[in-house]
């Protein structure tokens, strides 16, 4: 896709096309998770800056990739800051992408939960796990593309995918758990909310300021 890149920079209408193909569906993803419904409008604002400034990139597709998801991410926070509300934690089942970034092998935890009930178990964790395990596993980064996304070091940000992948393991065994009680009905999580209600003092990924 690196072809692509440089001819879309040419004005090549097509290899922009392609390159749009290959990266919205998991941005959009990742976006759902920071900004819940609005993850269109956010991504929609992304390409446009991408057109703009596509010639001052300088880098192949990975790089390519990194660059559009930073100019997502800051307009995801420039969102947040702005209406500065709690989040639901429902989200649509079609959102996840059920693929595993290599090295990390506690993302096997997410091959095993519906999507919804995967992507809401992200967004629980402390924001730098979450956004790690989001961009090594969603968008698909390697730790030095998602490291500059984040402003860090690519060892910590594998470091945080790594702690984050584990927490979501057990999250995952405390779920099935505490899933049906004696009577077969379904029972909730020790300390979780009604569904649609994110608990007050719960770290999430929205509550990025």
């Amino acid at each position: 896709m690196s072809g692509e890149v440089r001819a879309a920079q040419r004005g090549d209408e097509a290899a922009f096309r392609a390159l749009f193909r290959q990266v919205q569906p998991g941005l959009l993803r990742y976006l759902t998770v920071l900004v819940g419904e609005e993850a269109e409008d956010v991504a929609s604002e992304t390409w446009l800056q991408v057109a703009r400034d596509l010639g001052t990139f300088h880098g192949d597709f990975d790089g390519f990739r990194g660059w559009v998801t930073t100019i997502a991410r800051n307009r995801a926070l420039d969102l947040l800051r702005r209406r500065r509300r709690r989040p639901t934690a429902d989200l649509p089942v079609e959102y996840l992408l059920d693929r595993r970034a290599p090295e990390d092998t506690e993302s096997a935890a997410l091959a095993t939960v519906a999507a919804a009930d995967a992507l809401a178990l992200i967004a629980r964790l402390p924001r730098d796990q979450g956004e790690a395990v989001l961009l090594r596993v969603v968008m698909d980064l390697d730790a030095e593309s998602a490291a500059r996304v984040l402003g860090k070091r690519a060892g910590a940000v594998r470091t945080a995918a790594h702690r984050g992948l584990r927490k979501l393991a057990k999250l995952l065994e405390q779920q099935e758990q505490h899933k049906t009680g004696p009577s077969g009905a379904q029972q909730p999580l020790e300390g979780s909310f009604a569904p649609g209600v994110t608990p007050p003092t719960s770290p999430t990924l929205k509550d990025a300021r």
